[in-house]
Parts: C-alpha cells; sequence; structure tokens
C-alpha cells in the first residue's frame, strides 16, 4: 500500500514554509480571479459582492476566528502529554462548538439580512437595492454553516503537525471558490440572461461550495489515515478532564484572536455603512458613482493589499511561535532580537512594494480592471493600508503572544473609535479642499491602525523593554532607498511610457519598471548594509560569493 506522503509530521521550519505557502498560493488565486470577474460584473456588481463579504468576514470572526488555532494547541498539548481521550474530545467540543456558533450566524443573516441591508444603504436609491442586499446576504450566509466546521478539521490536523492537508485543503477550497465566481456569474449574466444580483449571488456562493469540497477533502483525509490520529506516543496515566475544562480552554485561547478579527472586521464594516452615505451626502457624488468608489474600496483594490499581507503572514507564522519559546524562558534579550527582526523584515519588504504599487497604480489598475475614473487613484493610496495593517497585525500579535490582554483590548478599540469618528469627518473635510474626497475613509483607515499600532510599540518598550534604536536606523535606509527607487522609475517615465491604452502593453510596462526598481532598491541597501544588518552576515556573504 503506498504511503500517503502528505501525511508526514512537519518540523517547525518546514511547518512554517508549507502554511506560508498555501497562504501564498490561495492570495495570488484571490488577486488573479478578478480580471476575469470585474469583466463579467463591474463596479456595481463589485459594489453588491462586496457587501455581502463584508457581511460575511465580520460573522466568519464570531463564528469560527481563533477557535481552530485554540483546537491546534490544545490537541498539540494533549497529545504530548498522552491525553489521547481529552484530545479526542476536544475535537467532538471543538465540533459542536463550531456547528452552535455557525447555525446561530446562519440564523441571524438569513432572518434579519433586509435590517442589514437598510442599514447599510439607508434610504439611498439609484443604485442596489435593500433587496439585492438582502438576497446576496442570505447566499453567502450559507458558507458559516460549513467554514466553521472546515476550520476545526484544519485546526486538528495542524494539532498533529500534519501541515500538508490543510494547506492544500485552502488551495482546494479557492479554486473551487474562484471557478464558481467566475464561470456562475458569466453563465448567469451573459449565458442564461439573469439579473446582476442574480450572478452576484452565484458568485458569493463560491464560498459555500468551496468550504463544502475542502471539508469533504479533509475528512476523507482523517478516515484514511486514522490510524496516524489515533497513535500513542508513550504510555501515562491519564488524569480525568472534564468537558466543561477542555471548553475553558478552547475560549481561553481563541477569544483574544476572536477579538482581534472582529475589530478589523469592523474597519471594513464601518466604511460599507457610511462610505456611500458619505460620498453622496458630503462630496457631492451619485449613489452610482458613490457605489463604484465603494467597490474599488472593498472589493477591486482591497485585493491589492493582499499581496502585502501575504508576505508579513509568512512572516508571523514563524514569528509567533519562536516568540512564545523567548517569553516563556523571560529572555527579554532575544524578545528584543525577534520584535526588531520582525518589523524590520516587514518593512523591508513591504514598504518598496507599497510605494512601487502606488507608482505603478494606472497601468497596474489598467491592467487588471480597463480604464477608470477613480481606480488609478484610489489604488495609488488605499496601497498604504497593507502596510499599515501589516504591522499592526505582527505587532497585536506580538502583545497577544504575551497575554498582555489590557493593553490588547486598548490598542483595538482605540484604532476603532478613531476610524468610527474620522470617517464621514474627513470624507467632507478632504471634499471642502478640493482633495479626493474618498482619501479621507482611506486615511481613517491609516490613523485607526496606526494609533493601535503605536499603543503595542509603547507597552512592547515599556513592559518588556523593547528598543526600536535598530529599527529606526533600518527604517531611514529602507524608506531612502524606496525614493531612491522612485527617482530613478521617474526619469525612467522619459524613455519608456508609464502607461499605455492597450491593456496588454501594460503587462510589460509594469514588468520593466519593477526589474529596474527592485535592482536599485537591492543595489543601494546592500551597500548601505540594510540586508546585512537585518538578515544577517550569512546572506551578505551568500551575494558576495555570487557577484
Amino acid at each position: 500500500m503506498r504511503k500517503d506522503e502528505s501525511m508526514k509530521k512537519s518540523g517547525f521550519l518546514k511547518g512554517a514554509f508549507i502554511a506560508t505557502l498555501g497562504v501564498v498560493i490561495t492570495k495570488i488565486l484571490g488577486i488573479l480571479y478578478v480580471i476575469p470577474f470585474h469583466a463579467v460584473i463591474g463596479d456595481s456588481g463589485g459594489a453588491l459582492y462586496g457587501y455581502a463579504y463584508t457581511i460575511y468576514l465580520f460573522f466568519i470572526s464570531l463564528s469560527s476566528a481563533g477557535i481552530p488555532l485554540a483546537i491546534s494547541n490544545i490537541v498539540s498539548e494533549y497529545q504530548t502529554l498522552g491525553y489521547y481521550n481529552a484530545k479526542k474530545r476536544a475535537f467532538i467540543i471543538g465540533k459542536k462548538l463550531a456547528l452552535f456558533l455557525g447555525f446561530i450566524c446562519f440564523l441571524i443573516l438569513m432572518l434579519f439580512a433586509p435590517i442589514i441591508a437598510k442599514l447599510i444603504l439607508g434610504d439611498l436609491t439609484g443604485g442596489n437595492t435593500i433587496e439585492d442586499v438582502s438576497f446576496v446576504i442570505r447566499v453567502i450566509s450559507t458558507a458559516i454553516l460549513i467554514v466553521p466546521v472546515l476550520s476545526i478539521y484544519r485546526g486538528y490536523f495542524d494539532g498533529h503537525r500534519f501541515m500538508t492537508p490543510p494547506s492544500i485543503s485552502q488551495v482546494i477550497e479557492q479554486l473551487v471558490r474562484v471557478f464558481v465566481i467566475v464561470l456562475g456569474s458569466y453563465l448567469t449574466l451573459k449565458v442564461f440572461k439573469l439579473p446582476l444580483t442574480s450572478a452576484v449571488g452565484v458568485a458569493v456562493f463560491g464560498a459555500t461550495a468551496g468550504a463544502i469540497v475542502s471539508y469533504l477533502y479533509l475528512v476523507e483525509k482523517r478516515f484514511k489515515n486514522r490510524g496516524k490520529f489515533n497513535e500513542k506516543i508513550r504510555p501515562v496515566n491519564e488524569p480525568i478532564v472534564t468537558d466543561k475544562q477542555i471548553l475553558k480552554k478552547i475560549i481561553f485561547y481563541a477569544v483574544p484572536f476572536i477579538m482581534i478579527d472582529i475589530f478589523k472586521s469592523i474597519y471594513s464594516c464601518v466604511d460599507m455603512v457610511t462610505v456611500v452615505k458619505g460620498l453622496v451626502n458630503y462630496a457631492d457624488f451619485s449613489v452610482e458613482n458613490a457605489e463604484i468608489v465603494m467597490s474599488m474600496l472593498s472589493t477591486w483594490g482591497a485585493k491589492f493589499n493582499m499581496i502585502i499581507l501575504a508576505v508579513s503572514t509568512g512572516v508571523i507564522v514563524s514569528l509567533i511561535p519562536n516568540l512564545t519559546t523567548s517569553y516563556v524562558k523571560g529572555d527579554k534579550k532575544d524578545i528584543n532580537k525577534k520584535v526588531n527582526q520582525t518589523l524590520n523584515v516587514i518593512l523591508f519588504l513591504t514598504l518598496p512594494m507599497c510605494i512601487g504599487i502606488s507608482f505603478l497604480a494606472r497601468p497596474i489598475w489598467n491592467l487588471f480592471y480597463g480604464s477608470s475614473v477613480y481606480g488609478a487613484n484610489v489604488l495609488s493610496y488605499s496601497i498604504f493600508v497593507g502596510l499599515f495593517t501589516a504591522l499592526f497585525t505582527a505587532m497585536i500579535s506580538v502583545v497577544q503572544v504575551f497575554k498582555d490582554y489590557k493593553a490588547l483590548i486598548v490598542s483595538l478599540l482605540s484604532g476603532v473609535l478613531l476610524k468610527i469618528l474620522f470617517n464621514t469627518n474627513l470624507i467632507s473635510a478632504f471634499y471642502k479642499l478640493g482633495l479626493p474626497s474618498y482619501y479621507g475613509t482611506i486615511t481613517a483607515t491609516i490613523i485607526g491602525y496606526f494609533v493601535s499600532l503605536i499603543i503595542c510599540l509603547v507597552v512592547l518598550h515599556k513592559k518588556y523593554g523593547v528598543n526600536y534604536e535598530n529599527v529606526i536606523k533600518n527604517f531611514f535606509d529602507i524608506l531612502c532607498a524606496s525614493v531612491l527607487m522612485v527617482i530613478v522609475l521617474y526619469f525612467v517615465k522619459f524613455a519608456i511610457p508609464i502607461y499605455s491604452e492597450v491593456r496588454l502593453v501594460n503587462l510589460f510596462i509594469i514588468f520593466i519598471y519593477f526589474i529596474i526598481g527592485a535592482f536599485v532598491y537591492f543595489i543601494y541597501t546592500y551597500k548601505s548594509r540594510t540586508i546585512q544588518n537585518i538578515f544577517g552576515k550569512r546572506i551578505g556573504n551568500y551575494i558576495k560569493r555570487k557577484k
């Protein structure tokens, strides 16, 4: 009988690589599908899709965020201790909890969809209707019956250090979802000539279809390899662990992560409720144009932030277990080193990416979505939301590792309150200043994440002695390299046009500018020894040998 290679246990580095690879592949798929999808449903459909998905992500945070990690930690702990009966019951209790929370959230969305839609649109007319928004919310609510249980299975596999099947399941889920979104919306709208609302309804059902197929894959994997899950590493006299104790443990592990996800979802919810109304009431936008901008913020433009977040996700996946070890040992010197290195790596990789995408916003938007009045402007500024989100997510994860829940709540709450306070006010202020009014909502998001980030950094400095001198020095070197990159690219414009009306030509333009920009950035950071300072002398010596 052939061995199942995907069911080999993974060490930390290999596990982190597999998990990161799965995330990166799903993010790439999540970016590429928007080209044909946008061509099918356009900006108006994108706004409707964004309404449904924003609500969905908020309720997924309520029903499952943090629980997979909780199950993973508990299963790993009980497996190590030899508490095999408790491990099995933790899995069963986790599934029951996920089913219960998922069903409650499903019912809320099914029953109260019109009220939620009314909250989003208010009395606005001329764009998507309350009936349209209610319909897509009800369709996507079906995914919440499956996704929480699917996440429990992923946590169960992770807890046994079988990292490959969960990563494969993520790719499968995304592939099926993308297939349903693109083909389903096309057939619905172009072949069967059904309304746009029906096409978006089919598209959002892709989340349910992807979750079902991914769930069946993991169930089959677990069934075929049940012997590996039942292996007993060492015989022990297992103590009595009650279901109540296990449930408390799951909640204790999960709540901080649920809070982080919910507060991050609130940013999108605030935009969903206030942006269209704010642009119509304070910036002289029609409802149709306001929804076009909203679709760019919530759906089309947001896809590019996924590139930035994918980079930071890989860094965070590697950081957390290492930092936990240092924290348990009380090694403040190592904590300082790892927090600094995390900030350095994220800044080194994401800051030039954000500046480069901002500089090339027009050809990038045209390549993906065609010509647009607002698209390039939205992308050129909103891409920096990804930078601040990445830094904030990394530092709030560090605070969570240290179990400083007071700082966690203060940081999250401060950012969200500022977002709520500034969102509409800044839309109005930017309009009065003669600036693009939608920059106000992007600025409000950046302010929220920035303040939350600063609170985390101050707490880490005062309570845990983290010093940022190294980060500040490297930041200025990274910034100088990025500015030099943009200056060089600006002069390249005189030789190679930065934009073409032909969409495919923009691909070659972007590629040429990327190569030149990356070369300039790399040379500067290498000559200034920024690369060596961040990644160590070994990589510097390796580069030197290759020259």
